[in-house]
């Protein structure tokens, strides 16, 4: 893709949390992040900016356990910034968001980009109104809805945010990213139906990563229920353990909950299952890497998602995992994946402690009703493996609207070809000719 003056494309990707330089270390070596189970967007990044020969910087937000420094090969310069508002509230959260925006700009303009690829949470979207002034074209990408519930509200706060941001996607994003069709629905309520083409993309998988997962086992004297993610009171873990405290009251010890992963309310949790006794049957393993997941993937019966309701929830990737490992899953209204693989789900009420609890003794004791969710799962994994549906082939379209040049993902990172892009739910779908 020729770029201005006739030198190589030059992209910045302001890629939000993630050990990125861990991830880049691997893709050079061509190999996947173990620690993730999807191909991760900074992978799919570095796909395209090879096929491209494009000069790209990558910054990303770093957490304690992530690496400090900055790694450069191949044209492509990765860079782990520390974080100073992640864990902020109130005022205080905005101002460094203010911060991190004028460093986002800074840092754009000094690269002397062509193209700046921003996820959402970065910094706030109207700062990003001067790129385009600059020449720079902004491409949001964006993994979050906007507000939780039907319509947007909130405090006065986030209404000025909203206001202020409404003249960037009328008239300043040159095109946008979107995981799900929630978000795709919620920004065109913000822009009043004026914002700019959206390109919808799913998280994708390599066809192997899940074929080593076995059958699920006979449900014996136990019956495995398995939550992964961050543990974080938004995530419903908290519900999860009042179910886990009356299965038990009830006489019910042969299901048994297995939950995978680390957050900020890890401790708290351990303290609670403690004092419930229930630590027997309701087992912390903390965070875990690929081959580990899917061995607990193999282990379990069931994939349990009980997201709160106001959690602001993206897409949920874990329901798309436990559909492409053939387990049934169990999740919450407020998940948009369920959109994508509703055959395969038992939607429950968010919050709603008692739907979860009939959830999972319905699939338990109804074996018709475990097999018809199981059987459902392998109808719909195919989109999953789909690199043409991924975020990679979306960004390669986005790039192509922006240039007006045609872009071609490499042929062997492609599982099927068709027309470059078609209409679907009022969003264009990204799905490249190889």
């Amino acid at each position: 893709m020729p770029s201005r003056k006739g030198r190589p494309p030059r992209i910045v990707y302001a890629a939000g949390f993630g050990n990125v330089i861990g991830t880049f270390e691997r893709w050079l070596a061509g190999r996947d992040d173990p620690t993730e189970v999807a191909i991760t967007y900074s992978e799919q990044f570095f796909d395209i900016c090879a096929a491209l020969n494009a000069e790209a910087l990558v910054v990303a937000s770093r957490l304690a356990c992530y690496p400090r420094g900055t790694l450069s090969a191949r044209g492509i310069r990765v860079v782990h910034r520390t974080n100073r508002w992640a864990y902020k509230r109130g005022l205080s959260y905005h101002f460094w968001q203010f911060w991190e925006g004028m460093r986002t700009l800074v840092t754009v303009i000094a690269f002397r980009a062509d193209v700046a690829v921003v996820s959402d949470g970065t910094c706030p979207w109207f700062m990003l109104r001067l790129l385009p002034r600059l020449g720079i074209a902004v491409i949001p990408s964006i993994h979050c809805i906007f507000y939780t519930g039907d319509s947007p509200r909130g405090g006065r706060v986030n209404r000025v945010l909203r206001a202020l941001d409404r003249p960037f996607w009328r008239r300043s994003a040159a095109c946008a990213l979107s995981v799900s069709r929630d978000i795709t629905r919620q920004l065109a309520t913000l822009s009043g139906g004026m914002h700019p083409p959206v390109l919808q993309f799913l998280p994708v998988y390599r066809e192997s990563s899940f074929e080593g997962t076995s059958a699920p086992p006979p449900p014996g004297t136990s019956f495995r229920v398995l939550f992964a993610g961050r543990i974080e009171r938004a995530k419903g873990i908290f519900t999860l353990l009042e179910v886990a405290k009356r299965l038990r009251a009830e006489g019910r010890p042969e299901i048994e909950f297995e939950l995978c992963g680390a957050g900020s309310a890890l401790e708290a949790l351990r303290g609670q299952v403690r004092a419930a006794g229930v630590a027997g049957t309701f087992r912390l393993h903390g965070h875990c890497d690929r081959p580990t997941m899917l061995e607990m993937f193999g282990k379990s019966h069931v994939v349990i998602v009980p997201t709160i309701a106001d959690a602001g929830e993206g897409l949920a990737k874990i329901v798309v995992e436990g559909v492409l490992a053939s387990r049934p899953v169990i999740a919450s209204s407020v998940c948009p994946a369920i959109e994508y693989v509703r055959e395969a789900v038992v939607v429950v009420p968010a919050d709603d402690v008692n739907g979860y609890h009939d959830a999972i003794l319905s699939l338990r004791d109804d074996a018709h009703l475990y097999e018809s969710k199981r059987k459902a799962c392998q109808q719909v994994q195919r989109q999953f493996y789909e690199y043409s549906r991924g975020w990679g082939a979306a960004l390669a379209q986005a790039l192509a609207l922006v240039s007006g040049l045609d872009v071609h993902v490499p042929q062997s990172n492609l599982t099927q070809s068709s027309a470059m892009a078609r209409k679907s739910d009022g969003c264009i779908s990204p799905s490249l000719e190889a």
